[in-house]
């Protein structure tokens, strides 16, 4: 490096030596300022990424907290222009793309709930909303298409039965796996969900659809209505 480079550019020898690093030894003995770091370097060319990664930390407690929190939240620390604060709040979305479309091009049938944990988890991932789905399934239990129904707090007068059913049957379901998830909270359901499941079962029996699940997703625990027991069974209308 020249002596010109390296006044235009005097951090990009500190950049280069954790680049080698992470690619001599992944991201498993960086601590979480340093995983920031190296992220920053892709959205902050010039500047020592070094102070703002520990100032992101000390604003919002963890890594975690960090690629979560809001973009405008994120320009407020010193240091992060609109285009970092992007780029950071990009990362769980991509993660959460990068499972599902394994899980997706795997085909794997959700016959357990543990396959349904799998599939799941990752699209709750770094969700700070409530966002309730319709997983619609083939006769073989694969998925065909994750419907989106709901973003917010899950209730009556949010998921609504005729949006579940339209989503279903849009999307030529044989059966569902309904998921919510309960973001920084128990996986335990409330007893709303409980008559909330009763109510969907019902309204996708009516069309011959049948719920599988009710899953709950907490972080990366899951509440499964079939495993433990307490799937409501549909009946008949009279």
């Amino acid at each position: 490096m020249t002596k010109k480079s390296q006044h235009n550019h005097p951090h990009k020898g500190h950049r280069e030596r954790l680049k080698n690093r992470f690619l001599n030894e992944s991201l498993d003995s960086f601590e979480d300022h340093q995983v920031l770091e190296l992220l920053l370097f892709q959205a902050i060319p010039r500047l020592d990424t070094n102070p703002i990664a520990h100032l992101l930390i000390k604003r919002f407690g963890s890594l975690s907290a960090v690629l979560e929190a809001d973009p405008h939240d994120l320009e407020s620390v010193e240091g992060v222009g609109p285009s970092a604060a992007v780029f950071l709040s990009m990362i769980p979305q991509i993660t959460r793309r990068y499972f599902l479309d394994r899980v997706r091009h795997s085909r794997k049938p959700l016959t357990t709930s543990e396959a349904a944990a799998e599939y799941l988890i990752p699209l709750m991932a770094g969700r700070a909303e409530e966002v309730f789905y319709v997983i619609c399934l083939d006769s073989q239990l694969r998925v065909l298409y994750p419907a989106l129904v709901s973003e917010g707090t899950v209730k009556d007068a949010v998921v609504h039965p005729r949006h579940v059913v339209e989503a279903a049957l849009r999307h030529k379901a044989a059966s569902v796996i309904l998921a919510h998830n309960h973001p920084g909270g128990s996986m335990n359901p409330s007893g709303h969900d409980h008559k909330l499941t009763v109510r969907l079962v019902q309204a996708l029996g009516n069309i011959d659809i049948k719920v599988v699940d009710h899953v709950i997703v907490a972080g990366d625990q899951i509440y499964s209505f079939a495993r433990e027991g307490v799937m409501p069974v549909f009946n008949l209308a009279k």
